[in-house]
């Protein structure tokens, strides 16, 4: 007999990466409309651009796993860029700025570390050099991930930035009620 399991709907996000172009938005959402996905909503940055040069694009939605298998795949089939799909949708964001010789250490290098050694995704890179990247630069990281996992991403920025000889500055955290 069947559990019920596979025939429940859960919520999912998927973060895409998007051309600039007419109508890429509208070709992200044809698969998940075309595979039985109900979107709940769609956070799309045209302002912001990712390393690579693309709009970043968060759609959360409602599906069976099953479903949700299937538009992934057809996402992916269709050519659309596919960054992360889960069904745990990130619910704390973390900024930190890391400050050194990120251009001469390879700051794509050092996001890729960071993404690679949590559960976390970098969604902002804002970088700074005022004085020219030979005399050090600072980049400004906005990072979502899930809940109670903050402690766990700032120990692996610490980590890949101690391995680079960069300095991070941490977020505040709470300290309880006011």
């Amino acid at each position: 007999m069947n559990d019920g399991h596979a025939d429940e709907v859960h919520a999912y996000t998927i973060r895409l990466e998007l051309v600039d172009e007419p109508g890429e938005l509208l070709r992200a959402l044809g698969p998940i409309a075309n595979n039985g996905g109900n979107l709940l909503s769609i956070f799309h940055e045209r302002g912001n651009l990712t390393p690579r040069g693309h709009i970043p694009v968060e759609v959360d939605l409602e599906a069976t796993p099953e479903r949700f298998d299937d538009i992934v795949e057809a996402l992916r089939e269709a050519g659309v860029n596919v960054i992360q799909a889960g069904a745990e949708q990130y619910s704390e964001e973390l900024t930190v700025i890391i400050v050194g010789q990120l251009v001469q250490t390879d700051l794509s290098d050092t996001l890729s570390a960071i993404q690679d050694g949590t559960d976390a995704s970098v969604t902002d890179v804002s970088l700074s050099a005022p004085e020219g990247t030979e005399n050090g630069a600072s980049a400004r990281l906005r990072l979502a991930t899930q809940s109670g996992e903050t402690d766990s991403v700032l120990s692996a920025v610490r980590s890949v930035a101690s391995e680079k000889d960069l300095r991070v500055i941490e977020p505040l955290t709470g300290g309880g009620e006011a």
